[in-house]
Formats: structure tokens, C-alpha cells, sequence
């Protein structure tokens, strides 16, 4: 099993300091990043320098410490108009440590309005936040609307400790100790290895809307969160990504290109498109198997009558994508409530699948617009791998897991 040293060996860590108290730990923290094998650099915002000095920062990491979004030219190897770029283009992973209140809103609304916030919108790569402040203020709704908002667009928000805190007071907000935040960095930076680089990924999410006039539909509780959570991990893990979702109001995961439809139909168009020159294909949304056959262009009026809907079977975006497979690795779903395992196999021969993952959304844990599932893996050989209770990211970067080995093959 691989320490945290080897995986933090060689690594390019750019570090953000903000203008908390905490900051005063950091030279702490380079020191413990450096000791493992990481490449520090460290960008500072205005505020931060009131806790800490950049000399301190510069003699434990070795390098010169960004201080301001127009850094002085000499010496500089790039123009002073794009050197953000090619520092964040240059890193493995940014932590901003510690992250204040104000410095969270500025990234979650994207401000570049300083040099750290300027090199976040350029990233590449993870983003790992690090919140400190007082509980009043971590516990804040704006603060929370925040947190949420960086996380969906896959962000990694480590959870901030109780104890003691600048104001005196005891409570929730407390920056995490030195060794905790490098163990935190060594697990994203785990979860993110970019294996699929140079593969193209087509990841389906959400439901699909089937008309029955112009304001009713035929739909599903799909929420869209598996599948966006496959996208997200599998750009961070350096795959072209291409999100093809039903309607649903997720943010689209940062270097994912998103294609919107409504309807089954359009679903199977865009799919087959788009699936000719990828490399591998996830099918996490939730496809309608029946869809009204004359939807009417004028709204149904209520009336004392029974109201019958007829439904014809809509076109099979997996069968089909099974039968063309060539060499393409094909990932689908199976939402079953009963007779999970033989339905899941069944689905996975019938559909030419490489591999199938089993969810029952009656189960705690695994129900829909949740944060976490529940789901077993079966492959070719028919042997269930059954998961424990997982956040969905980690869920869909075990499937990655599968996935990338199947690739190799």
C-alpha cells in the first residue's frame, strides 16, 4: 500500500494563504508537504500578509512567493499577462489554507481579483480547501450556499474542526491540524491520478422528460448527481469529458463539455453521435423505457372522465451501443428494487456490457437526490463486488478504477 510520501513525491503543490488567523501555522504546513516529497509554492492574498510574512514562506518552500496578480518582470520567463496560466497549468493540485469566509465566496462567484483567486480560475487540476473561521460565520447560510457551490463544481471542502478558536470562544470552524490537512491532500491527490489521460469518456446523467402535452411529462426521481459525479472525477483523473444530461440544475463539473436534452429520443440522437470516438461510454441516466405515443399540443383539460395514456416503448440507447461496440468499454446501470443480482446479470449479457453497476434506491443511503449510494459492480465474469455506503465521487471513481483497467486490456 502506497504512504503518503509516495504519493506526494514529485508533486507540484501551488499553496493559497488567506487572511485568517491561522495562517500563522502555514510555514507548519509547507514544511510537512515539503518533508513528504511534495514542490511548494505559495501564492499569498493582501490580507494574509497581516499574519504571516512571505519571507517566512519563501525560506521553508524554497520559492519565491506570488504576492500580486502583476508579479515584477524581471526574470520572468512569460508574459505578465498569462503567467497564471502557466503556473496553474503547472501543478498537481492547489490547497488554499487557511480559507476564509471572504476568500470562498470570492472563488465560489469567481473573483480573480488578487493573484490566488486569478489562479484558481486557471486550474487544471484538484482545488483542496482548507476552511477557517469562527463558527458564527462557518455556520453562516452564505457560507454554507458557498461551500455547496464548490463543491458541485468539484471542489474538495475539508470539514473544519471544533476547539477553541481566536474569538475566545469554543465551537465549529477550527483549522484542522498540519498532519490531518496533508492526509487529506494525499487523498484527493489519490482519487485524482491522471490515468485516463488522453481517453475520451462520454458519461450520460439525469432523467429524460417525456411530453404529454405542454405542460405534463412522463419522468423519473432522477436528480443527475451519479452521473455528474462520474464526469467531474473522470475530467480530474485527465479525460475529455462529454456530459450528455437530462434536465436538471447540477453545475456542470469544470472541464466537462455538457450537452442538455429533454427527451429519450434526443437522448439516443446525441448519444450515438457522440459516442463514435470515445473510448469509453458510462450510462448513468435515468432513460425512459416508455414514452407517450401522440402527445397533444394543447393542454388536457381536466374532466370527470378517466384519463388513459398510451405508451410505446422508447429506442434502446445501451442495446444499441452494445451492439456497436467494437472496442469501446460500455458501463451501464441497473436500478432494481427486487431480484437485483439475476436482473443486473441478465441486463449486462443481454446488453453486451462491460460492466454493470447495481443500485436499489430503497435502501438507507442510496435514494434518490442523495450525496451517497449504495451499489454493486458485476463484470464479465459474474462475480457481485458489493461496495459499502460511499459518497457518490468515491462510487464513481471505483467505477473509474474498473473502467481504466478494461482500457489498458
Amino acid at each position: 500500500m502506497k504512504t503518503i510520501r509516495d504519493i506526494l513525491r514529485g508533486k507540484h503543490i501551488l499553496l493559497g494563504v488567506t487572511g485568517g488567523i491561522a495562517a500563522y501555522k502555514i510555514p507548519l504546513l509547507v514544511r510537512e508537504l515539503k518533508r513528504v516529497g511534495a514542490d511548494v509554492h505559495v501564492v499569498m492574498t493582501p490580507a494574509a500578509r497581516e499574519f504571516v510574512t512571505a519571507t517566512a514562506l519563501s525560506t521553508v518552500s524554497g520559492h519565491e512567493v506570488v504576492l500580486d496578480t502583476f508579479p515584477p518582470q524581471s526574470g520572468a520567463s512569460v508574459d505578465l499577462g498569462t503567467w497564471h496560466i502557466h503556473l496553474a497549468r503547472s501543478i498537481d493540485v492547489m490547497l488554499i489554507a487557511p480559507a476564509t469566509a471572504n476568500s470562498m465566496a470570492k472563488v465560489a462567484a469567481g473573483f480573480a481579483d488578487n493573484a490566488m483567486t486569478t489562479l484558481v480560475l486557471a486550474l487544471r487540476c484538484p482545488l483542496v480547501i482548507v476552511p477557517s473561521m469562527d463558527e458564527e460565520m462557518w455556520k453562516h447560510p452564505a457560507t454554507q450556499m458557498n461551500v455547496a457551490r464548490l463543491r458541485d463544481r468539484g471542489g474538495f471542502v475539508m470539514q473544519p474542526e471544533s476547539g477553541e478558536l481566536a474569538s475566545g470562544l469554543v465551537g465549529e470552524g477550527r483549522m484542522p491540524e498540519i498532519d490531518k490537512i496533508v492526509q487529506y491532500v494525499q487523498d484527493v491527490v489519490s482519487k485524482t491520478h491522471q490515468d485516463l489521460k488522453g481517453r475520451r469518456v462520454l458519461v450520460t446523467a439525469g432523467p429524460t422528460y417525456e411530453s404529454i402535452d405542454p405542460v405534463r411529462y412522463v419522468g423519473n426521481r432522477s436528480s443527475g448527481k451519479m452521473g455528474f459525479a462520474i464526469a467531474n472525477a473522470a475530467a480530474l483523473r485527465g479525460a475529455e469529458v462529454t456530459l450528455v444530461s437530462g434536465l436538471t440544475s447540477l453545475v456542470t463539473p469544470r472541464d466537462v463539455r455538457r450537452v442538455d436534452v429533454e427527451t429519450a429520443a434526443q437522448m439516443y440522437e446525441v448519444v450515438l453521435d457522440h459516442s463514435k470516438k470515445t473510448h469509453a461510454v458510462v450510462m448513468a441516466a435515468a432513460v425512459a423505457d416508455y414514452a407517450p405515443v401522440k402527445p397533444t399540443a394543447q393542454k388536457i383539460k381536466k374532466t370527470d372522465a378517466e384519463l388513459t395514456l398510451h405508451l410505446s416503448p422508447t429506442k434502446d440507447i445501451l442495446q444499441t451501443l452494445g451492439s456497436r461496440k467494437n472496442r469501446k468499454v460500455l458501463v451501464g446501470f441497473a436500478l432494481e428494487t427486487k431480484n437485483d443480482i439475476r436482473n443486473a446479470k441478465e441486463k449486462l449479457r443481454r446488453k453486451n456490457l462491460d460492466l454493470i453497476v447495481l443500485n436499489n434506491p430503497t435502501k438507507p443511503g442510496a435514494a434518490f437526490g442523495g450525496d451517497t449510494n449504495l451499489v454493486t459492480l458485476i463484470g464479465k465474469s459474474g462475480k457481485p463486488e458489493h461496495l459499502p455506503l460511499m459518497s457518490k465521487f468515491d462510487v464513481a471513481n471505483t467505477i473509474l478504477d474498473r473502467v481504466a483497467k478494461l482500457l489498458k486490456k
